[in-house]
């Protein structure tokens, strides 16, 4: 009782502002867990209140082992929104929820799967905000798969949210061109963004009954895989393309690394380089190996040898040391041509 009247008085206090359609009256009840839920959140909010968050449990982190919020929990604090805490929502927060009466219950990132028994607690629907375009990049990570595997467009999929992963029936879907140099970081804010703007529509067409939902094509599935940080290794048996996607879709975590002898060396910027402009001759570089270093200058960078030809490893950070320009990284510090980078 204590929270729907906390959940009430939110909605009152939003109401009283000037950006508020005072005629909206969806009760909204919001999940997820990182900093892309946090932002899709804040425009959410800002358009319909939000009437609770969900999150998972405060984790210990550092050293210390001190209790850190999720950053959507620290977003909801920031807008005044109540916040519910369960290690397992579907099996410890089902009275909590089902006494709020949601009309809409919204998920992004939360990372539990939900119950049958959850799925029904709404009026209208579970809705997910899925940061692909589906049915493509069913799973985790799918933001840093679409660079790492060279995709020239991505999106934000608003979906029912069913026992399957990523399964459910699509509301609406916004396209997104991803950059030719565009970072998963980078990419990560900007489809937050976009994934604000879709649920407000969604949300939207779901108030004025427009809302249709359309099945996703099976035969077009594909799954993607968690990212962890033993996925950073480069291979330089690939060409220059491959690996300037691998080293994108890596940045800013787990960030692409390789190894110079036993110390491990963040790559954050890579890019080719043809032998022309090397101004070298084909002879001195056709049997360099892959990750071999064939040239080492203040002028040419930290060039090294791949699949296709040459690429410079432009932006780097040695363990113990600071992100640096590859030239200012080899002031003071001699790489030997020959050297193997693996």
């Amino acid at each position: 009782m204590k929270l729907q009247n906390e959940c009430r008085k939110q909605q009152q206090n939003l109401l009283n502002i000037k950006d508020i359609n005072l005629e909206r009256n969806m009760k909204i009840v919001f999940m997820g867990t990182p900093d892309f839920s946090a932002i899709v959140l804040e425009k959410l909010n800002s358009v319909y209140p939000v009437c609770a968050v969900v999150t998972g449990l405060d984790k210990p982190v550092g050293r210390g082992y001190n209790l850190a919020p999720s950053p959507l929990k620290v977003k909801a604090q920031e807008l005044g929104i109540p916040v519910l805490q369960y290690a397992k929502v579907s099996r410890e927060g089902l009275d909590d929820i089902r006494a709020l009466e949601p009309d809409v219950i919204v998920t992004a990132a939360f990372g539990q799967i939900l119950s049958d028994a959850f799925l029904a607690i709404p009026k209208f629907a579970v809705l997910n905000v899925h940061a692909s375009l589906l049915p493509k990049y069913r799973g985790s990570s799918p933001i840093q798969w679409s660079i790492i595997n060279g995709d020239e467009k991505t999106g934000i999929t608003i979906m029912k949210t069913v026992k399957a992963v990523d399964a459910g029936d699509v509301l609406l879907a916004k396209e997104t061109p991803i950059g030719k140099k565009e970072t998963a970081g980078e990419l990560f804010d900007r489809l937050a963004i976009l994934g604000g703007e879709a649920i407000v529509e969604a949300i939207s067409l779901v108030e004025s009954g427009k809302a249709t939902f359309t099945p996703q094509d099976e035969s077009k599935v594909t799954h993607c895989s968690m990212i962890s940080k033993s996925d950073g290794q480069i291979d330089f048996a690939k060409t220059a393309r491959e690996i300037d996607c691998f080293v994108r879709g890596m940045t800013p975590w787990p960030s692409a690394y390789t190894h110079i002898g036993e110390k491990t060396v963040k790559i954050f910027d890579v890019e080719k380089v043809e032998l022309s402009d090397l101004q070298k001759s084909n002879d001195q570089f056709e049997n360099a190996k892959f990750g071999e270093v064939v040239l080492a200058d203040k002028n040419h960078g930290l060039i090294v040898k791949v699949a296709d030809g040459f690429i410079r490893l432009h932006v780097i950070q040695l363990e113990g040391s600071k992100r640096m320009d590859d030239t200012q990284f080899l002031l003071g510090r001699k790489i030997e041509i020959g050297t193997i980078f693996a």
